[in-house]
């Protein structure tokens, strides 16, 4: 053609035999002119064929094919830049998520040694009521009481609480304790948890509740260790530290990670913030007075442990976590018994959160408002509903990749697959980094169950997120939704050194 305007830079390639490499040969912007004072005229190929511009490029009919070629081809780029984009947010959160978890909670350790109180009065303390409210639970109840009456702590009552069993669990209590001044055995009517432990707190004399579940054994210095926060008048409850105590399977074994690696983890850094989310039901004592101040304890969640914590903290009284004060529950040892229990707290933390949506970012309590109850929404809600979509990405590189690979062999690359697994890899390593730091902080972490961390990936997330869908799907709906009482089965067990 002939270049009668500014000439355009231009590089041209050429394959070698093998159409394998390429090599720059030319960036001259002045091959025209050359070839030109050479003698040559550059025409079109158009020009050369005695074709008219009209002819030579006809304008493209618009047909059904070809617009579903374009739709198709438009959608698979989009669906890459998606997954893209997913990858490097879900990261992103979760190396800011480690970040925020690791520096808090190495904070709290640090500062928790310096300004936890000072070693407890076992017979000079306030008197403590322990609630323990059962439901069916005639296989472990005796061991719980046991090992509350060989506590350190000396001044206690006992209320163990029989909402309605179908089973013995009254006639093991009275047959073990019968004659045991410290134990008060109240049978009722099947009400609910909520609404046995109110029963229970309505006679309990004690200044400190401690409510536990029928299925936990505490060491002798739990209660004390508990206890000793309330010296400060600002306090109006203490979490425990949670602790899996039947590591029998893989199912359990996974679990007492989570407990160490995520649970109590996230629980030091919000304690770090002054702004503890969840008191568990397996091990935490409460301020009577606080208690009485908000109508004790609430029934209309089924996380009414997450549910008073919030209401506690509203109400403008503080919420310490000790890690110190162990308890060892029995979790559900078959993966039935794991999906009800982890849909009744994913559903209970989808009520919590919105009963108490006032609270999310207000200025009245500011940790709690901009940081504990946003992190639920964005990292237990919203990235758990995502999560899938990063491993289905996974899949969706490998799938592509393949394909690729077939249908275009010459200019196949495996850079993006590459690209995609060096990502899915940065997400994995930072779940085992925020794994080894709570390992790392608890004094008696499972270390043997280490090895089944990058296991725990593959299957056991999975369910998680399940669980998290279902909740929210269930929550659109609006069903009612029962407490699904698991079966025990009496296998929890301290350590032997606790």
């Amino acid at each position: 053609m002939d270049a009668k305007g500014p000439v355009t830079r231009q590089i041209i390639l050429l394959h070698d035999s093998g159409g394998n490499r390429e090599h720059t040969v030319q960036a001259l912007p002045d091959l025209i002119d050359q070839l030109r004072a050479k003698g040559y005229t550059l025409v079109t190929v158009g020009d050369l064929a005695g074709l008219t511009p009209e002819q030579a490029m006809p304008p493209v009919k618009e047909t059904f094919e070809l617009t579903l070629d374009r739709i198709g081809f438009s959608f698979f780029r989009y669906v890459d830049a998606f997954f893209r984009f997913l990858f490097v947010s879900a990261i992103a959160l979760g190396v800011g998520r480690l970040v925020f978890l690791s520096v808090l909670s190495v904070f709290h350790s640090w500062v928790w040694k310096r300004r936890r109180p000072p070693a407890f009065d076992p017979d000079g303390g306030a008197l403590v009521s322990v609630l323990i409210p059962c439901f069916n639970e005639e296989k472990v109840i005796a061991s719980s009481i046991a090992r509350i009456l060989a506590s350190g702590w000396k001044k206690l009552e006992v209320i163990v609480l029989d909402d309605g069993s179908s089973d013995n669990t009254s006639t093991a209590v009275e047959r073990a304790y019968g004659a045991e001044p410290r134990v008060t055995l109240m049978t009722f009517p099947n009400g609910g948890k909520a609404a046995a432990l109110n029963r229970g707190l309505a006679v309990a004399k004690g200044d400190v509740v401690v409510a536990l579940d029928a299925d936990t054994l505490f060491p002798d210095d739990t209660i004390g260790r508990l206890v000793r926060w309330f010296a400060d008048p600002e306090v109006g409850a203490v979490a425990g530290n949670a602790l899996v105590g039947n590591r029998l399977n893989l199912i359990t074994r996974w679990q007492a990670l989570e407990y160490v690696t995520a649970q109590n983890l996230e629980r030091r850094a919000l304690a770090a913030l002054g702004a503890v989310t969840v008191v568990p039901g397996a091990v935490g004592a409460w301020r009577r007075s606080a208690l009485a101040e908000l109508g004790g304890f609430p029934g209309e969640t089924l996380a009414e442990d997450q549910d008073l914590t919030i209401a506690v903290q509203r109400a403008g009284w503080r919420v310490e976590f000790d890690p110190s004060a162990r308890a060892y529950t029995e979790a559900p040892d078959s993966l039935r018994g794991l999906l009800k229990q982890r849909f009744r707290w994913s559903f209970g933390t989808l009520q919590c959160i919105w009963k108490h949506r006032e609270a999310t970012f207000s200025t009245k309590h500011p940790t709690l408002g901009f940081i504990a109850l946003p992190q639920i929404w964005l990292f237990q809600i919203f990235l758990a509903l995502a999560a899938p979509l990063v491993d289905l990405a996974v899949v969706y590189s490998i799938i592509a990749a393949v394909m690729d690979k077939i249908m275009h062999p010459v200019e196949w690359s495996p850079d993006k697959l590459t690209q995609s697994l060096l990502y899915w890899a940065a997400f994995i390593l930072v779940d085992l980094s925020a794994c080894a730091l709570g390992m790392a902080l608890e004094r008696r972490a499972p270390w043997k169950d280490l090895i089944w961390i990058p296991v725990q990936r593959f299957g056991y997330r999975q369910l998680m997120y399940y669980v998290v869908i279902k909740s929210v799907l269930t929550a659109v709906r609006g069903p009612m939704v029962g407490w699904n009482k698991l079966e025990r089965r009496a296998t929890a067990e301290m350590e032997s050194n606790a």
